[in-house]
């Protein structure tokens, strides 16, 4: 009976999975967000099928029925989490809001599936931050001085990462962990937001060639900093989305010309300078040389990804804690492994759906400001799935970024899915524009009749 539900739950995940994430691109063929009512539905409806036919799986290997519980608990969470964004927020984007709780509730599966303890501590964290995100789009909706505080950001960004430099501890060989009353979390993950900030702010009222220059020059300490804590994935993450928010801003070809120039060189000497680099990219180049050292991950990741084909093998039917740091840098290739390939690739789609939504939003927002925090956040997001499945998959050298909202770390969470509120923000800032627009109209049309 067991093998008999454990087969059958692995094309009903994968089947749910598809249809989610084909709706998630169906929802772009549709203007205005009445007119998508039935898609969220049947997207809602795919989420908990997807998700209950997991937890079937997971009870029938286990024979746990703590799980059950967790599926009764994670479901309210989810189901509460979606309707009262709707309720609270009706003008917000439902697309983005529904993919959060997809990415969520896949992540929370996978990691209580290696790691039982793990999973609770990142279900519990994840509830918190949907608690503050919540807040986030009315702050950003009512406090316009957000705009003009762009050097006020930098500074907090350049002093936060100082503060990590001296005083932080090293994990994984690079220094990003911060210790306080016993609790670990990554400052430079917070510093994503403010850093997306403060280039939105400052390019949003000036774009002559010195502020341009003075704006390079803080961002490029940023990435310094990060170069020097050894989180280079970080480091590259905060250079592309300063390049794509520059071009975007000025809309100045040469400006990305010669931004990737510089990051090439940066990159080379980066190269040469440090060999913990050089040992991922022989590591990404050959890792069959090195198997038992520098090339084990990315064997096990390999390993992992094609062991699974296409409708993988079943939760608990694979062994993804072979991969050192599964839950932190590989989740990409154990969701591959066990859940199948077919679904990671719906997943990674599920991603790119949610990035094309808020680049949508961002366009559709007559304030630069807006516009400019949109593409950063958006960009930010997508291009660390990239750097995160690329890497597990071997298309590009490993980088140590997580998979947003997927992988284990309570800070990576938490400042994802306010990333995801300041976006839904930006949505009441555009339906304000539209009805002040509207009310402007009005008072013309009036005048005209007079």
């Amino acid at each position: 009976m067991e093998l008999y539900l454990t087969e059958i739950s692995k094309y009903v995940i994968a089947g749910g999975m598809a249809v989610y994430a084909f709706f998630s691109f169906l929802v772009f063929i549709y203007k205005g967000e009445r007119r998508r009512r039935w898609i969220y539905f049947l997207q809602t409806v795919s989420l908990f099928a997807t998700q209950f036919a997991c937890f079937i799986q997971i009870i029938a290997q286990t024979g746990s029925k703590r799980y059950f519980f967790l599926l009764m608990i994670q479901s309210l969470v989810l189901i509460s989490t979606i309707s009262l964004f709707r309720l609270v927020y009706p003008d917000g984007n439902r697309l983005i809001i529904n993919n959060m709780c997809m990415l969520l509730m896949v992540g929370m599966i996978m990691i209580t599936r290696i790691s039982y303890g793990k999973g609770i501590r990142q279900f519990l964290i994840a509830c918190a931050s949907i608690v503050i995100a919540f807040i986030i789009p009315e702050i950003i909706f009512r406090m316009a001085f957000l705009e003009r505080g762009g050097w006020i950001f930098a500074g907090i960004g350049i002093a936060v990462l100082a503060i990590l430099l001296i005083y932080g501890s090293v994990a994984n060989g690079s220094k990003i962990n911060f210790r306080i009353a016993g609790l670990s979390f990554q400052p430079q993950e917070l510093v994503k937001l403010i850093f997306v900030f403060f280039i939105a702010s400052i390019l949003s009222r000036k774009k002559d060639f010195k502020t341009v220059v003075l704006v390079s020059a803080i961002a490029a300490m940023h990435v310094i900093i990060l170069v020097l804590l050894k989180d280079l994935g970080s480091a590259l993450l905060f250079f592309v989305v300063y390049i794509c928010m520059l071009f975007v801003a000025t809309n100045q070809p040469l400006y990305m010309i010669a931004g990737l120039g510089a990051g090439t060189a940066a990159s080379v000497i980066a190269y040469r300078l440090f060999p913990h680099i050089q040992q991922r990219v022989a590591a990404w180049r050959d890792p069959w040389i090195d198997i038992d050292a520098t090339g084990y991950q990315i064997t096990q990741s390999l390993f992992a990804i094609s062991g699974g084909s296409l409708w993988g093998l079943g939760l608990y039917g694979g062994t993804p804690t072979s991969i050192p740091y599964v839950e932190e840098d590989f989740m990409f290739a154990a969701i591959a492994e066990e859940l199948g390939i077919v679904f990671a690739s719906c997943l990674v789609a599920v991603c790119m759906s949610t990035f094309l939504m808020i680049l949508l939003e961002g366009y559709k927002i007559k304030s630069i400001f807006g516009r400019l925090l949109c593409v950063g956040m958006g960009v930010m997001y997508i291009f660390q799935v990239f750097l995160t499945v690329g890497g597990d998959s071997k298309f590009i050298p490993l980088t140590g970024v997580t998979l947003p909202l997927v992988s284990y770390g309570g800070t990576s969470v938490m400042v994802t899915i306010i990333m995801f509120a300041f976006v839904e923000g930006e949505c009441l800032v555009r339906t304000d524009e539209r009805y002040q627009e509207y009310l402007k109209r009005k008072r013309e049309k009036m005048n005209e009749r007079r």
